[in-house]
Protein backbone atom coordinates (compact mmCIF):
# COMPACT_ATOMS: atom_id res chain seq x y z
CA UNK A 1 0.00 0.00 0.00
CA UNK A 2 3.07 2.36 0.44
CA UNK A 3 3.47 2.87 -3.21
CA UNK A 4 -0.58 2.90 -4.09
CA UNK A 5 -2.46 6.55 -3.93
CA UNK A 6 -4.30 7.20 -0.63
CA UNK A 7 -7.80 7.38 -1.46
CA UNK A 8 -10.68 7.51 1.20
CA UNK A 9 -14.42 6.61 0.28
CA UNK A 10 -17.38 7.08 1.90
CA UNK A 11 -18.72 7.60 5.33
CA UNK A 12 -19.97 6.83 8.84
CA UNK A 13 -21.19 8.42 11.86
CA UNK A 14 -20.01 7.80 15.66
CA UNK A 15 -22.00 8.77 18.81
CA UNK A 16 -19.40 9.81 21.72
CA UNK A 17 -18.05 6.84 23.75
CA UNK A 18 -17.08 6.40 26.96
CA UNK A 19 -14.01 7.99 28.05
CA UNK A 20 -14.62 10.78 25.43
CA UNK A 21 -14.26 8.09 22.48
CA UNK A 22 -15.05 8.17 19.36
CA UNK A 23 -15.23 4.76 16.95
CA UNK A 24 -13.42 5.25 13.49
CA UNK A 25 -14.88 4.06 10.87
CA UNK A 26 -13.75 0.24 9.76
CA UNK A 27 -13.33 1.38 6.49
CA UNK A 28 -11.46 4.30 7.06
CA UNK A 29 -9.76 2.86 9.59
CA UNK A 30 -8.00 -0.01 7.32
CA UNK A 31 -6.96 2.74 5.03
CA UNK A 32 -5.44 5.14 7.97
CA UNK A 33 -3.32 2.18 9.14
CA UNK A 34 -1.99 1.32 6.09
CA UNK A 35 -1.27 4.30 5.07
CA UNK A 36 0.58 4.80 8.81
CA UNK A 37 3.07 2.07 8.32
CA UNK A 38 0.54 -0.64 9.34
CA UNK A 39 0.67 1.54 12.96
CA UNK A 40 -2.78 2.48 14.24
CA UNK A 41 -1.91 6.81 14.00
CA UNK A 42 -4.37 9.25 13.03
CA UNK A 43 -3.33 12.53 12.24
CA UNK A 44 -6.06 15.18 12.91
CA UNK A 45 -6.28 19.36 12.66
CA UNK A 46 -9.19 21.84 11.72
CA UNK A 47 -9.71 21.91 7.67
CA UNK A 48 -8.49 25.50 6.63
CA UNK A 49 -12.20 26.76 5.04
CA UNK A 50 -14.69 24.36 6.49
CA UNK A 51 -15.43 24.68 10.13
CA UNK A 52 -14.57 20.65 10.16
CA UNK A 53 -11.56 18.16 10.80
CA UNK A 54 -9.61 16.53 8.57
CA UNK A 55 -8.31 12.95 9.52
CA UNK A 56 -5.33 11.11 7.60
CA UNK A 57 -2.85 9.22 8.18
CA UNK A 58 1.40 9.19 8.04
CA UNK A 59 1.24 9.57 4.50
CA UNK A 60 -0.42 12.07 3.93
CA UNK A 61 1.21 14.08 6.67
CA UNK A 62 4.86 13.42 5.04
CA UNK A 63 3.35 14.54 1.58
CA UNK A 64 2.44 17.75 3.80
CA UNK A 65 6.22 18.33 4.31
CA UNK A 66 7.28 17.82 0.38
CA UNK A 67 4.33 20.44 -0.92
CA UNK A 68 5.43 22.59 1.43
CA UNK A 69 9.16 22.53 -0.04
CA UNK A 70 7.70 22.14 -4.04
CA UNK A 71 5.55 25.23 -3.25
CA UNK A 72 8.48 27.11 -1.99
CA UNK A 73 11.04 25.89 -4.77
CA UNK A 74 8.16 27.26 -7.43
CA UNK A 75 7.79 30.49 -6.05
CA UNK A 76 11.47 31.13 -5.92
CA UNK A 77 11.97 30.06 -9.36
CA UNK A 78 9.05 32.54 -10.29
CA UNK A 79 10.54 35.15 -8.29
CA UNK A 80 7.43 35.16 -5.75
CA UNK A 81 6.80 35.70 -2.34
CA UNK A 82 6.79 32.54 -0.34
CA UNK A 83 5.92 32.92 3.87
CA UNK A 84 7.29 29.51 4.17
CA UNK A 85 7.29 30.27 8.52
CA UNK A 86 3.60 30.91 7.86
CA UNK A 87 3.15 27.41 5.78
CA UNK A 88 5.19 25.66 8.24
CA UNK A 89 2.91 26.49 11.13
CA UNK A 90 0.08 24.03 9.82
CA UNK A 91 2.82 21.18 11.71
CA UNK A 92 2.03 23.01 15.06
CA UNK A 93 -1.81 22.55 14.37
CA UNK A 94 -1.98 18.87 13.59
CA UNK A 95 -2.36 16.37 16.34
CA UNK A 96 -0.96 12.77 16.08
CA UNK A 97 -3.31 10.31 18.12
CA UNK A 98 -3.50 6.42 18.21
CA UNK A 99 -6.32 3.93 18.17
CA UNK A 100 -7.14 0.36 19.48
CA UNK A 101 -7.73 -2.13 17.89
CA UNK A 102 -11.44 -1.82 17.21
CA UNK A 103 -10.68 1.80 16.23
CA UNK A 104 -11.74 3.93 19.31
CA UNK A 105 -9.99 7.05 19.07
CA UNK A 106 -9.75 10.27 21.31
CA UNK A 107 -9.82 13.30 19.20
CA UNK A 108 -8.44 16.20 21.03
CA UNK A 109 -10.83 18.26 23.45
CA UNK A 110 -9.58 21.69 21.80
CA UNK A 111 -10.02 20.43 18.02
CA UNK A 112 -13.62 18.89 18.34
CA UNK A 113 -14.54 22.09 20.56
CA UNK A 114 -13.51 24.82 17.41
CA UNK A 115 -15.56 22.87 15.06
CA UNK A 116 -18.59 22.18 17.17
CA UNK A 117 -18.72 18.79 18.17
CA UNK A 118 -17.97 19.16 21.94
CA UNK A 119 -19.51 16.14 23.35
CA UNK A 120 -21.78 14.98 20.31
CA UNK A 121 -21.74 12.88 17.82
CA UNK A 122 -19.15 12.76 14.17
CA UNK A 123 -20.37 12.44 11.26
CA UNK A 124 -17.51 11.23 8.96
CA UNK A 125 -16.88 12.09 5.38
CA UNK A 126 -14.48 11.19 2.45
CA UNK A 127 -12.50 13.39 0.81
CA UNK A 128 -9.99 11.29 -1.63
CA UNK A 129 -6.95 12.16 0.81
CA UNK A 130 -8.09 12.59 3.98
CA UNK A 131 -11.92 12.58 5.43
CA UNK A 132 -13.75 14.87 7.01
CA UNK A 133 -15.34 15.11 10.87
CA UNK A 134 -17.95 17.01 11.20
CA UNK A 135 -20.41 18.24 14.37
CA UNK A 136 -24.09 17.18 12.62
CA UNK A 137 -25.53 20.90 12.97
CA UNK A 138 -22.54 22.18 11.79
CA UNK A 139 -22.64 20.10 8.38
CA UNK A 140 -26.57 21.18 8.21
CA UNK A 141 -25.69 24.55 8.31
CA UNK A 142 -23.22 24.09 5.09
CA UNK A 143 -24.87 26.17 1.88
CA UNK A 144 -24.28 24.83 -1.58
CA UNK A 145 -25.56 21.46 -3.55
CA UNK A 146 -22.07 19.72 -2.89
CA UNK A 147 -23.33 19.06 0.67
CA UNK A 148 -26.40 17.52 -0.52
CA UNK A 149 -24.99 14.08 0.18
CA UNK A 150 -23.57 14.28 3.37
CA UNK A 151 -26.30 15.95 4.48
CA UNK A 152 -28.81 13.30 3.86
CA UNK A 153 -26.44 10.69 4.96
CA UNK A 154 -25.70 12.38 8.11
CA UNK A 155 -29.58 12.81 8.94
CA UNK A 156 -30.07 8.88 8.31
CA UNK A 157 -27.43 8.04 10.91
CA UNK A 158 -29.08 10.72 13.35
CA UNK A 159 -32.31 9.13 12.77
CA UNK A 160 -31.04 5.55 13.24
CA UNK A 161 -29.28 6.32 15.95
CA UNK A 162 -32.43 8.53 17.48
CA UNK A 163 -34.58 4.78 17.06
CA UNK A 164 -31.70 2.63 19.04
CA UNK A 165 -31.99 4.71 22.14
CA UNK A 166 -36.03 3.81 21.64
Amino acid sequence: MADAPVIYSGHGFSPQGDKCRYLLPPHLRKIVTQSSGNQNLLFVTRHESWNCLIGFGRSYYEKLHSEIDRDHEMAIRAGLPFDRAARDLIFGDVAETSYDASGRVILPAYLRKIVGIDDGPIYFHAARELFTMWAPAVLEAQEGSQWMVARAACASFMAGQARGRR
